[in-house]
């Protein structure tokens, strides 16, 4: 292996990327040390079960490789802290050990063929940022509700045709993506979250927009509704905007 590693913030960083690698070089389960471990952009297939040896990880770079699966050992990596990127890999599961990550913050699992997320993943309490973009969901586990410190829910291109009751629990959610899903109203479990400043529902299948919006979302900044196909009362429209809200249709 390649030299790689340097200080940050008083811990260890094995930086791998785009190193051309189509497996993890044996030395890297040696360094227990590390606190980041970047492998991201290189051609890996899988993992061993040792990456759960590497318990002092805060983050971990996965990204953009070909993995298809994930050991259940990357559920031992508890003292993840900071970011999981899982994205544009070709995983069509996430392991449900993923649940004891409850330190993580940021976890990006966007562009894989998931089709589902774990209804483990409620156990992520420390998530403020969920990125699942273009992972062919339709529907989202009732377990989100408990993530509370979510800000930012990014599900860009599935086919959500709604979201579940339990998201009314997220009050420190403060942007929510929903463009390019296959919704047909507006979802009422954002109804009433106090915090919520931009949300996205552009290119899905609306046909009505809701007075709500402009009664029960107090923090709302920018509102974008544009190539649903709808009519959007000027009334809303109005409230929206003599508030300071962008809305774009």
């Amino acid at each position: 292996m390649t030299e790689a590693a340097e200080r940050t913030d008083g811990g260890t960083t094995v930086d791998l990327w785009r190193a051309g690698l189509t497996r993890v070089p044996e030395q890297v389960w040696e360094r227990r040390e590390s606190r980041v471990l970047i492998l991201a952009d290189n051609a890996l297939t899988g993992l061993p079960p040792r990456i759960g040896r590497l318990r002092r990880l805060r983050t971990l770079d996965l990204g953009h490789n070909a993995l298809t699966s994930l050991p259940e050992e990357i559920g031992e990596l508890t003292g993840l802290d900071g970011c999981l990127y899982l994205h544009d890999n070709r995983l069509t599961a996430l392991p449900r050990s993923l649940g004891r990550l409850r330190s993580l913050t940021y976890l990006n699992v966007g562009d894989n063929p998931l089709g589902a997320l774990p209804e483990e993943i409620g156990g992520m309490a420390g998530l403020v940022e969920l990125r699942a973009q273009r992972c062919g969901l339709r529907e989202l586990p009732a377990s989100l509700g408990r993530l509370t410190a979510l800000r930012e829910l990014w599900l860009r291109g599935n086919a959500l045709a709604s979201l579940p009751a339990s998201l009314s629990r997220l009050r420190e959610l403060r942007e929510v993506e929903l463009r390019e899903n296959a919704l047909e109203e507006v979802p009422g479990a954002l109804r009433g979250l106090p915090r919520l400043r931009r949300l996205d529902l552009r290119g899905n299948r609306l046909r009505t927009v809701p007075r709500w919006l402009g009664r029960e979302l107090p923090a709302l900044e920018k509102l974008d509704l544009r190539w649903n196909g709808t009519a959007v009362d000027p009334g809303l429209v109005e409230e929206l905007e003599r508030r300071g809200c962008v809305v774009l249709r």
